[in-house]
């Protein structure tokens, strides 16, 4: 399978965040540990609801092809191929997290 184009489904990489070197000291208590959970948690909200928005858009354009208000059938078939790779691709996501969790819970503490 091709990953060419992925950019049109709304993938992203990841680019950190850089902090000044004067700032490390200041934030590297509990307030550090936050802040990071907080933009972890942001990107994933976000993650979702671009997911959730070409699901959308395939389903607004089935119900289009089914009433036969749409013009272009190709339209709904590139958004229904789009919005199953984003579901397959969220879905292994989440399966290799929850293996790298399993695996960090297997290790012993000492």
């Amino acid at each position: 399978m091709s990953v060419s184009g992925i950019e049109s489904i709304g993938f992203q990489p990841y680019v950190a965040p850089q902090l000044p070197a004067d700032s490390v000291t200041a934030t590297a208590g509990t307030k550090g540990a936050s802040g990071t959970s907080s933009a972890f948690g942001d990107l994933l909200v976000d993650g979702l609801d671009r997911i959730e928005a070409v699901q959308d858009k395939s389903d607004k354009l089935a119900v289009q092809a089914a009433t036969g208000d749409l013009n272009d059938i190709h339209d709904y078939t590139v958004a229904a191929t789009e919005a199953s790779v984003t579901s397959q691709l969220t879905v292994a996501v989440r399966n290799r997290a929850l293996e790298a969790f399993n695996e960090i819970m297997r290790m012993p503490i000492g």
